[in-house]
């Protein structure tokens, strides 16, 4: 499974980005006007950083547990479903086997039965499906709100006004200086604070 942060917040964080860098210097001939300009662009240079979300995800510990608990309860609902489906077969076999010497009455009430048991197999099955996309929703978005709560207190205390994030997956930022990019410091603070939680 892979979890990408949402289209939405990446479109805003673009467009905050775009204009950022639409803003040029104004062009001056003296001296110290150019040098106040190159250092306030130089300011907003380090006031946007960026975390590459595809390499954050592979190394932060609690995304790669939360993957490992939603693939154990996927391959136990497949097992669970599975087995119960198997059991079906094995039930319209054997009416199948037996069909010559029922009655017309008892071939139709176990013909019933077995519609009845066939429609309640595909419900468990849809019901089953609906629940493990209902979890898998539910711990994105925990997930997403873990990093996004970590990246404000980091922001403030960096000083950085914004974090954009950059995926192969959802390219919007197609390229970013590597000195921009503080996705290692990001994943070793969140898996210290991690370790912390587990404890």
């Amino acid at each position: 499974m892979k979890i990408t942060v949402p289209r939405l917040i990446l479109g805003i964080a673009v467009s905050a980005m775009a204009a950022a860098c639409n803003q040029t210097p104004k062009s001056s001939t003296s001296t110290v006007s150019a040098d106040k300009n190159t250092a306030s662009v130089s300011s907003a240079k380090q006031e946007i950083v960026y975390v590459n979300s595809d390499s954050l995800l592979n190394k932060y510990d609690y995304f790669k547990d939360m993957s490992n608990r939603l693939e154990d309860k996927g391959k136990k609902a497949q097992v669970d479903v599975s087995s119960k489906g198997q059991a079906f077969q094995r039930e319209v076999a054997e009416y199948q086997k037996g069909a010559a010497t029922l009655s017309a009455d008892q071939r139709a009430a176990t013909e019933q039965r077995l519609a009845r048991k066939q429609q309640e197999l595909q419900t468990y099955n849809q019901n089953a499906s609906a629940q493990i996309q209902q979890e898998q929703a539910a711990e994105n978005a925990k997930l997403y709100d873990k990093i996004a709560d970590f990246l404000k207190g980091y922001a403030k205390e960096k000083g950085y006004k914004m974090i954009l994030t950059y995926s192969k997956a959802n390219p919007t930022v197609l390229f970013g200086d590597e000195s921009l990019n503080v996705t290692n410091d990001v994943v070793k603070l969140l898996n210290e604070n991690y370790k912390k939680d587990k404890k």
